[in-house]
């Protein structure tokens, strides 16, 4: 079979032959219909990623650990965490049967493989308890996943939608009700957040915009506001940040990670709801389609300006 074959660390994968992958017990193949290339595939492949040794232990190897495929009875799947080396980027791989779901009639296969990254725009509910009417603050909304949120933050009923950046000419493309650009001297980023006023903040930066952001949260007053209620998703603008004691003393700001109040139960209610929103045109994405052949050219692209890179077999 043809395969992005990665023979090095922080290589690029290659176009290339790769034996065809067998199943074991308990095991399926599926044939690769669409798989969504994200910074965290990327992380991995360069051996940065806390998980690269799980997913990646060897070389060479085929990166990307899920995507949408058809079983050998033609149905169509989601599919996540193939048996190394054979990773998703390629016309075949290998999966433990229990490590697939059917996915929605109606939705065209490359929009299917993207909506798992539209269901994080409903943390700022399953974290924080978003309730309608309240104010929603996307930090590093000009990317993928921060573009969608902002349309996610919308469909949930957000009275007010702040979206930052550093891309003016991005930022103002979002439909957000204000906008707030992260390149301005920590002084001025400070007051700007202070203004914004936030109820809740679903952050992909991290790094120093949140530091700010933090510093801004810190009470003024011993009072008893309403906490920020922070949800805490990527790092992009670096891995860590200065929590000053005030800041949570008397409930400033309150951190959730993404992940908070996802459940077998709450997950596929997530699922259905990007579903609907999607099969009704509530909710479209912005795809870059490139063929499985032009990976060598496609995995090293940084014009891609908030749309998704997808890869088609």
């Amino acid at each position: 079979m043809k395969a992005a074959v990665l023979h090095e660390t922080g290589g690029v994968p290659r176009y290339e032959d790769f034996p065809d992958p067998v199943a074991g017990d308990g095991e399926v193949v599926i044939d690769v219909t669409a798989v969504a290339v994200e910074n965290v595939d990327k992380m991995v492949a360069a051996g940065t990623h806390f998980a690269s040794q799980q997913f990646m232990p060897e070389l060479p190897a085929v990166p990307c650990f899920d995507g949408v495929g058809t079983l050998p009875d033609g149905t169509l799947v989601g599919f996540g965490h193939p048996r190394p080396p054979y990773g998703a980027l390629a016309e075949k791989t290998v999966v433990a049967k229990d490590h697939v779901i059917p996915m929605p009639a109606g939705v065209d296969p490359a929009v299917s493989v993207v909506l798992g990254t539209a269901i994080t725009g409903l943390c700022v509910k399953t974290a924080a308890g978003f309730v309608p009417g309240e104010t929603v603050l996307i930090q590093g909304a000009t990317g993928v996943a921060g573009r969608l949120a902002v349309k996610v933050a919308r469909l949930l009923g957000a009275g007010r939608i702040v979206a930052t950046g550093r891309d003016d000419e991005a930022l103002r493309s979002l439909g957000a009700d204000a906008v707030i650009n992260t390149a301005v001297p920590d002084d001025a980023l400070v007051a700007a957040f202070a203004e914004a006023k936030a109820d809740v903040v679903l952050d992909f930066l991290w790094g120093r915009p949140t530091d700010l952001l933090l510093r801004a949260l810190a009470p003024k007053a011993l009072t008893h506001a309403k906490p920020t209620r922070l949800v805490q998703v990527g790092e992009s603008a670096g891995p860590t940040v200065t929590l000053a004691a005030d800041s949570v003393r008397t409930s400033g700001v309150e951190i959730y990670g993404a992940a908070k109040g996802l459940d077998a139960t709450t997950m596929p209610e997530a699922f259905e709801q990007v579903v609907r929103w999607t099969v009704d045109g509530s909710l479209t994405f912005d795809l870059e389609r490139v063929p499985l052949r032009d990976i060598e050219t496609a995995w090293q692209r940084d014009d891609l300006r908030g749309k998704r890179l997808v890869v088609l077999p």
